[in-house]
């Protein structure tokens, strides 16, 4: 199993920026991937980036060139470093890994509002 605390939502404005983090326990050597999702009422949970072990990273096409996803494997941590937030981008954020078992685990979110 693995464990996953999120920090670093809160409220901004327009064009600011945040910084998420989330921290990883447990059977850490087995994560494969690691992402964050992003949800708003009503709607299914959507894909906002990723990365792999090795560093590969890919984005979802609305954050492309503003947000910017990270991971420390030694301290089996994740980041997304958000600017030029929109109020488009409000949303509960979740962390999310994949492990080479194809389990799949979910941190508890943090709500990122952006206002206009």
């Amino acid at each position: 199993q693995v464990q996953l605390v999120e920090s670093g939502g809160g409220l901004v404005p327009a064009g600011g920026s945040l910084r998420l983090s989330c921290r990883a326990s447990g059977s850490t050597s087995l994560i494969l991937r690691m992402a964050w999702y992003r949800q708003t009422p009503g709607k299914q949970r959507e894909l906002v980036a990723t990365i792999t072990t090795g560093g590969t990273a890919n984005y979802e096409d609305s954050v492309k060139g503003r947000f910017t996803i990270s991971r420390d494997n030694a301290q089996n941590t994740l980041s997304l470093q958000m600017n030029s937030l929109k109020p488009e981008d409000t949303a509960a954020y979740y962390c999310n890994v994949l492990l080479i078992t194809r389990a799949e685990y979910w941190g508890q979110g943090t709500q990122v509002t952006v206002s206009s």
